[in-house]
């Protein structure tokens, strides 16, 4: 039997850096060295390597994933088998929520980086590298959108956060849970989530509207919500206590705002739906419904704020939009 094709694409972060001469480690390395450095991904697909970047994962913009997507869908149409996407751990939960809005194909996509660098004791680089093109490569992770794979455990993108800020085991999945992990060597799929059937999405030339993404803490009053629409913002996303609440002395200015642009509202707590018909005092979810205000179901706010970007540059109505978020639940 011939080998799968996979496209790996490396884009930088802790797992392309070695130290510098300056202090601290920083990218170096490309994916064709980080393919060279796994033992037996050979054996696993017939590899292309590229590296379109080498940055740290915070200097990443939602433009430069779009020309991700970009490339995937190249690759597809040109009959590669699934790909792996190479990056720091810092924005890996955007990166994978983006490619899983722009990358609508049966084919894996798969995003995978580091938590130590390639010269630390314990890289584990490697190993999530080969746990990716496992995965990347199984038939049996087609249909699951973006998946993200760390420390042999696999996520659905619409899931997965970055929870810590040092352990290999850093990835976890709100709400949902893993949807696997390789083992011996096997991509072992246990659950599964179901494609999203939203409308496609496909990044127009030139850059992104910008959306504004607030938390909102004890005693907040409501300064920077009112200044959004005048900085140039076309969108706001809310990271609202609890289940979705701000105080009640700011509710009126959410609705100032919901009244000049779309405004999403996502919990803080990052775990479970923001609700929508359960409290009823001013600043509360039906309140802020009620005053314009868009709930961001499952999504947390970075994964909202993204979807909204996406949804304005395609020119959804906010109906689309709403329908947008409740195909991921």
């Amino acid at each position: 039997m011939s080998r799968p094709r996979l496209l790996v694409l490396s884009l930088g972060g802790t797992i392309t850096m070695t130290a510098s001469a300056a202090g601290g480690i920083t990218p170096t390395l490309g994916a064709a060295d980080l393919v060279a450095a796994v033992p037996g991904l050979e054996a696993v697909a017939e590899i292309e390597a590229r590296s379109p970047l080498k940055v740290g994962s915070v200097s990443l913009t939602p433009e430069n994933i779009a020309e991700v997507a970009q490339d995937i869908r190249t690759a597809f149409d040109a009959g590669f088998d699934g790909a792996v996407v190479i990056q720091g751990t810092d924005t890996i939960e955007e990166t994978a929520f983006i490619l899983d809005l722009l990358v609508r194909d049966e084919r894996p996509v798969v995003v995978t980086g580091a938590m130590r660098g390639a010269q630390q004791p314990g890289a584990d680089g490697p190993a999530n590298l080969l746990s990716a093109a496992l995965v990347a490569a199984n038939d049996a992770a087609r249909g699951l959108g973006t998946l993200v794979v760390l420390n042999d455990e696999i996520h659905a993108a619409r899931f997965a956060r970055k929870a810590h800020t040092a352990l290999a085991s850093a990835f976890i999945s709100d709400t949902g849970g893993p949807l696997g992990l390789v083992a011996e060597g096997q991509a072992r799929i246990l659950a599964r989530v179901a494609p999203s059937p939203m409308p496609a999405l496909a990044a127009a030339p030139g850059g992104l509207p910008a959306v504004a993404l607030i938390k909102i803490a004890m005693g907040d009053d409501g300064r920077l919500l009112r200044a959004v629409p005048d900085l140039g913002f076309a969108g706001l996303v809310i990271e609202g206590a609890g289940a979705g609440h701000v105080p009640g002395a700011i509710a009126g200015a959410v609705g100032e705002v919901a009244a000049r642009l779309p405004v999403l509202l996502a919990s803080r707590t990052l775990a479970g739906p923001a609700f929508e018909r359960t409290y009823g005092y001013p600043g509360s979810e039906i309140d802020l419904i009620g005053r314009g205000v868009i709930p961001a179901g499952l999504l947390n706010g970075l994964k909202a704020r993204l979807l909204l970007a996406f949804a304005l540059r395609a020119g959804w109505e906010p109906e689309t939009i709403r329908a947008a978020i409740a195909a991921y639940g």
